[in-house]
This record gives C-alpha cells, structure tokens and sequence, in this order.
C-alpha cells in the first residue's frame, strides 16, 4: 500500500466532508484517543521492567481475573477522556456502568459516547504477544444538555459514527473507520505522532486462514464443526491455515490484510458467546464491513442486533465476506435455538 506523510489530524481534516460531523469535537474525540493509546503503548513497551504484569487481584463485571495492565488502560482512557471534557458518557468493559461526564458548569452540551475494551487481549500480555484496544462512538439519542441514559449506549451498531482499535505490536497502530472506508495510521514513536501508512484498507474476498481456538472443538455448535472440517479439507484452495492468536485485535489485523475469518461461536461453556457486543463485536463489525468485510451471528448481522445491556455478549463470525457466507450456510443447516 502506498504509503503517505499524512498524520492522523491532518487527514481528519482534510476529510472533513466524509464525516458525519463537521465540528472540531469530533476531531478532538480522536485526539484524545490518540493521546491515550501513546500512554498506553508506552507502558506496554515496559513490560517487564516495570510491575504492570500479572493479575491486578480484582475481577470485572464478567467475572473475569484483571490484568495490571487492563486497570492500568481504563484508568488512562477513561482520565484523558473525562479531563477534556469532550464526551457526555463512556462505557467500558472494565466497569460496571456506563459513567456520565458532567460540564464544568454541571451540563454538558457534548453529543458523542464512548464505548470501549482498553485493552483487548491483556492476558498475552505476559508473554510478550500483541494486545489491543477496541472503540465505538455514538452520538447521543438523548437531548443534550441533559445526563446521558442508557439508551445512549444501546443503540444498534449501525448507528455507529466511528470505530476503531489501536495494535501494540511490532509497531503501533490506529485503524480508523468514521463509515467510508478503512485506514490504518503507524505510531512513529520518535516524534509521537501517527502517520497514515496503510490507506483505504481492505479485506480480500476470499481468504486461506482462520481463526478459533480448537481446544474448544467439542463443545462448538455443529453449524461451526461442520464448517471447520470444511476448512480442513483437501479441496479447491483447502485446507485453509489455521492461525489463532487469541487477542481479537491481532487475529481481526491479520485476517483483514492477508484474508480470514474470525470464528467465536457460542458454546456449551458459553452458550451465549464470549464476546461483548458493545465493545468488541459492534466497533469490529463496522470496521469489516467498511472495508469489504463481513461480520455476523452465524444467522444475523451483527450491527442490526438490538443491544438490551450494556455487557451483552454475542457469538462472532467476522472476516472475508466469501468465507463468512460460507459459514452461514452450515449454520443455516441447524435451528438457531439449538446453537446457543
């Protein structure tokens, strides 16, 4: 891909007209983000010189152990969000609740919400293994002015004005969709600024890969078992690689530049999905459609599911539009009631 000496603020502006605001507070929304995911890589980059590995000796509102670095993420996001007064509301998937952001003066005339996974594959962390962060923004439905209400953040994923994830790998990332395409911005640490290197990305339309942990093949629906031994066949272009990094930023990247699916059915150990909706599934699903993709439920696409809580999770089916289908057709082949 052609690379270009575009830093992130100056290609919002210079595409101003694509975006469904055309107000500075959008802009800054992204600055902040920015802001905070340099902290944030700069604290991952010191891992294992300082004591930001391990569990944090807590659990979130899924009952799952936090990391150090999971706390660490969501304190850094939420701060540099709140301190710039520039949201009315976030949700996180470290919290409990969403948390509404008052003005200075007790109001807050901002229209945009937040909602995120500060940091989406934390347990690798301790193993030197990519990680990520995951994020959506909503405008409001409720008047501005007035403290933001739940129905703020459960709106359908097609609502979405902008999403996107930051990659802490071999080098640091910003994937960005505000609905009219993909495109990806490096980290040049030197400076601390992102440069636009990877524009107008793109799945291809068929791919060799997927992504699932097979560990957990017994306990898979028999639309998804089907459909691996599909993928393991010795057919056309098969069998397909299997590649599985278990942080859904890095497994989403790599699929979306060399062609794959993402696979994370419902099982019998989670049989309504592992994944959240809100924070992982909605911002990933817009960011794969953006960019020639396709992201489901097996039966349904995932952005014209109606959320009815904030930590509702779902089964996700996401990657090269060809193979998604393909997967929709043996999930067809099963009442949905008895996949989940």
């Amino acid at each position: 891909m052609k690379k270009n000496n575009l830093t992130l603020g100056e290609f919002i502006i210079e595409n101003q007209k694509h975006y469904k605001s055309t107000s500075g507070e959008f802009s800054r929304l992204i600055s902040s983000i920015k802001l905070a995911a340099k902290i944030v890589n700069y604290k991952v980059n010191k891992a294992g010189l300082v004591d930001i590995l391990g569990d944090a000796g807590d659990t979130n509102i899924q009952g799952e152990d936090q990391q150090k670095l999971d706390v660490y993420a969501n304190d850094v996001f939420m701060q540099t969000l709140i301190n710039r007064e520039i949201v009315c509301g976030i949700a996180s998937e470290e919290e409990d609740d969403y948390v509404t952001i008052k003005g200075k003066h007790e109001t807050n005339e901002n229209k945009y919400v937040v909602l995120m996974d500060p940091l989406d594959g934390s347990s690798n962390i301790d193993v030197n293994v990519s990680v990520g962060t995951i994020f959506s923004i909503y405008k409001r439905v409720t008047p501005t002015g007035t403290p933001v209400d739940k129905i703020d953040f459960l709106q359908r994923g097609n609502q979405q004005v902008a999403a996107g994830y930051v990659v802490y790998g071999t080098s640091t990332m910003l994937v960005l969709t505000s609905g009219s395409g993909v495109n990806g911005f490096t980290l040049n640490p030197a400076i601390g600024s992102f440069y636009l290197s990877h524009p107008n990305m793109k799945f291809p339309e068929n791919g060799t890969i997927y992504s699932i942990n097979e560990g957990n093949y017994v306990h898979f629906p028999q639309g998804v078992k089907d459909y691996l031994k599909y993928c393991q066949e010795e057919k056309e272009n098969r069998p397909y690689t299997s590649r599985y990094i278990g942080s859904l930023v890095s497994d989403f990247h790599r699929n979306m530049i060399k062609g794959g699916i993402y696979i994370y059915p419902t099982s019998t150990k989670n049989p309504k999905g592992k994944l959240r909706l809100l924070y992982e599934c909605n911002p990933m699903a817009f960011l794969a459609e953006q960019a020639n993709g396709k992201a489901s439920d097996g039966y349904v696409r995932i952005l014209d599911i109606k959320p009815t809580e904030l930590h509702q999770r779902v089964p996700f089916f996401c990657g090269s539009k060809s193979m998604v289908k393909k997967l929709e057709e043996f999930m067809a082949k099963y009442p949905k009631d008895a996949n989940y």
